[in-house]
């Protein structure tokens, strides 16, 4: 499996059908994780389960994690069962896949843990804060923007699947200024992207987080990195670092051992080590 598209297949196989067939089933975290996506719509995928791993939570802090664009949960499902006392909040612009997440929150008994609002970012912040997003309130943010600009890719003919995967120009500064100003003083930001969209990041980043770490994911040894993990601390001046990544598969193309403890038993990934 490479990392070429939005979003690559579930690491684990088909589970089930949902009773309404518009849904399955899929397995992830060797199977300790079970989410309901859509059949036809925007599907998870590795990406993730990396960007939940590298969130850098840690047990007995009670922390807050915030993902903007949540999805169907998975990021917030998945690192709510690596830390077993962290609360996250996820947003998610689309009904539909946020139902789907409370859905999963409840399949995975994480409700008490684990919540999704649909909003938009973009909202004035009073109605931010009545649906309980309170600025710089969380000790983590995270998010797996969309990886696209309307008019430089081809669309999907599924409206809720172009509106995962592309965004208008300019969305990433908003993405950006969002989670900025959600994060508390000296709070984390985490962000799964292309390779090649890093010089927009950095542009974005600077001046609101520092301490940036960029771990890529290269989809074989000796290949360009297909994905980079960006990471950095809201207000430090520490400097920016290149991490030396992973490499996903093996010559034969079978995840290598390091991203089969990430995608299969949920362990973290630390970027600093």
């Amino acid at each position: 499996m490479t990392l070429q598209g939005k979003r690559a297949k579930a690491p684990e196989g088909l589970v089930g059908k949902d009773d309404a067939g518009a849904a399955t089933c899929d397995a992830f975290l060797g199977g300790r994780l079970k989410i309901h996506q859509p059949r036809s719509g925007p599907r998870t995928g590795i990406d993730a389960v990396f960007l939940a791993a590298a969130i850098p939570s840690r047990h007995g802090r009670r922390e807050s994690v915030l993902e903007a664009g949540t999805g169907c949960g998975v990021v917030a499902l998945a690192l709510a069962k690596r830390i077993e006392d962290v609360r996250v909040t996820g947003i998610e612009l689309q009904g539909a896949l946020c139902k789907l997440a409370q859905r999963n929150a409840e399949t995975n008994n994480l409700v008490k843990r684990v919540s999704f609002i649909e909003g938009d970012m973009d909202a004035p912040r009073s109605q931010l804060e009545a649906q309980g997003l309170m600025l710089e309130s969380f000790d983590h943010v995270a998010a797996n923007p969309p990886f696209h600009t309307v008019g430089n890719a081809r669309e999907s003919q599924l409206p809720a699947k172009t509106r995962a995967h592309m965004a208008k120009a300019g969305a990433l500064d908003r993405w950006i200024r969002f989670l900025t100003a959600m994060a508390a003083p000296h709070g984390s930001l985490t962000l799964i992207h292309r390779a090649d969209a890093l010089p927009s990041l950095l542009a974005q980043l600077e001046g609101r987080f520092g301490a940036l770490t960029v771990f890529p994911l290269y989809p074989h040894k000796g290949d360009p990195a297909g994905r980079i993990i960006v990471q950095g601390v809201k207000g430090s001046r520490a400097p920016f670092k290149i991490a030396s990544g992973m490499v996903l598969h093996d010559e034969k193309g079978c995840y290598t051992p390091e991203a089969e403890r990430v995608l299969r038993e949920g362990v973290a990934l630390d970027l600093s080590a």
